[in-house]
């Protein structure tokens, strides 16, 4: 347990609810988190397929429909008016059996596109499914490859394409396509990783079924674990007069090294067929500081009028992920991150804040003993020369996050919550880079806790499993305001 003299900010995460069942301050099950989405039941890993299309946000995700552990991979499906309230659909596209050969193939990661130029001849607004295609027989996988499906009834039912595979290169591992209409050129764009090579490959394609290789990007920034999941996308530079630079993300190793996943990005720029990084000496930038964000990927298609690109990620770790409590599901995604680009003294920065759409408070909350079955935000800004935060829980059960001043350092520590895992204790760090002041916000969400910077520079997402009661505290120079969530 760290002193307060070595903490900054403090603050608390995931209120059980009224109606949790956990008993005797036992965090073996949970309560459905309010604005974080969650499957109906069952198992779920990363966002899959998030498109905008005729008014709807689709999330599609990795979803077991047999139980609330990884395995028989399939889509599932959710749709969004507003980006909070989520209606789950039928599972779009599921792992099925080769008559022929009796391979079984589960439906791993990839992207959804509205064909709006019919270029794939499937149909005019037709929404296409890139997806990995991971082909094994007695659980032994074979091949990786990528394959296509489709709908005309706005996603609500799906064909696959019956000259799958579209793309393959004969390996195992050749995963996670993430697909996007590259304008300049009128021509479809993926990017897809050889996760054990720590190489993404791009190509290029005029219809979606047909694509040949442009280039490849790897070897750089973090290479301790195996990398997954790419995307790739062009934000604006704040404050530069409209110009804008492409960002290139991918999960692999956390900042704290192999043992945890997370996720990293590269600046630089897209010319079509390759992506070059500005400075490829650069020590690695990340994403979330965090234990818990993986696998994030933007929304494609949003509206021009949105003027914004959108991030969602899965919140959780591979180190304990089968092994968190859970109820009816397992697994939970993050709330969506509205993303720009700054330019700072020692290069360009992600920056990341909650969508506008989460700005829904209903009322402040004056008392400082919370049982409750409310979401909460909490608005924190600290300042001085040492430490100051809130700290929140009890005796059994208590979690910090901070900032020491001194150190210029924010951190989330969970040592002192709920162990379910050996390695689920920890104390997560980020630089602050702020000076004598900081703001943050806190979004508390049952067992999820999201943290940003005001700035936007750091955020970090963690897991937390917490009693009914819990006690919400100040020190230093902190002052504090704490609403309920509609």
């Amino acid at each position: 347990m760290k002193s307060l003299s070595s903490i900054c900010f403090l603050l608390i995460i995931g209120c059980a609810s009224k109606q949790s069942s956990v008993k005797n301050d036992d965090a073996s099950t949970i309560s459905r988190p309010a604005f974080h989405f969650t499957p109906e039941k069952n198992w779920t890993n990363d966002p899959n397929g998030l498109v905008y299309f005729d008014g709807e946000y689709h999330l599609f995700y990795q979803y077991n429909p047999y139980g609330k552990k990884w395995g028989h991979m399939s889509w599932g499906h959710a749709v969004s008016s507003d980006l909070v309230t989520w209606k789950h659909l039928p599972v779009a596209l599921g792992e099925y059996t080769d008559p022929s050969s009796g391979d079984s193939t589960m439906i791993f990661s990839g992207t959804a596109v509205v064909d709006r130029k019919n270029t794939a001849g499937f149909g005019k607004d037709a929404m296409v499914a890139i997806y990995t295609s991971h082909v094994h027989k007695g659980g032994n996988a074979i091949v990786q490859h990528q394959s296509l499906a489709y709908s005309l009834d706005r996603g609500r039912s799906w064909k696959r394409y019956d000259k799958n595979p579209v793309l393959t290169i004969g390996r195992k591992d050749f995963r996670d396509p993430k697909v996007f209409w590259y304008e300049p050129e009128q021509k479809w764009v993926m990017a897809v990783v050889v996760p054990d090579q720590f190489t993404i490959q791009f190509y290029e394609s005029r219809d979606l079924k047909q694509w040949a290789k442009t280039g490849e990007f790897g070897h750089a920034g973090d290479t301790l674990r195996i990398w997954e999941c790419p995307d790739l996308f062009q934000l604006p530079v704040e404050g530069d007069g409209g110009n804008s630079k492409w960002v290139l993300s991918l999960s692999g190793s956390h900042p704290q090294g192999p043992k945890f996943v997370g996720m990293q990005y590269f600046v630089g720029e897209f010319d079509g067929k390759k992506f070059t990084v500005d400075n490829p000496e650069q020590a690695p930038r990340y994403v979330n500081y965090g234990k818990d964000f993986y696998a994030g990927i933007v929304f494609n298609q949003l509206p021009s009028s949105q003027k914004r690109t959108v991030m969602i990620g899965w919140v959780n770790n591979w180190t304990y992920a089968n092994d968190i409590p859970a109820n009816s599901w397992r697994g939970a995604m993050s709330i969506p991150r509205a993303l720009s680009l700054k330019k700072f003294a020692n290069g360009y920065r992600l920056i990341q804040g909650p969508v506008k759409e989460m700005a829904v408070r209903a009322s402040e909350v004056k008392q400082r003993d919370i049982d409750s079955n409310s979401a909460l935000m909490i608005e924190l800004e600290l300042s001085g020369s040492g430490a100051s935060g809130i700290s929140i829980g009890n005796d059994s059960c208590l979690v910090r996050v901070g900032c020491d001043f001194s150190k210029q350092q924010i951190f989330l520590d969970r040592s002192l919550s709920k162990k379910f895992h050996p390695d689920f204790p920890s104390v997560e760090t980020a630089p602050a880079e702020s000076g004598d002041s900081i703001g943050l916000i806190i979004y508390i969400d049952q067992y999820i806790t999201e943290v940003f910077s005001v700035d936007g520079r750091v955020n970090m997402t963690d897991l937390t499993f917490f009693p009914k009661k819990i006690h919400i505290e100040t020190f230093g120079n902190a002052k504090l305001k704490t609403w309920k969530l509609n």
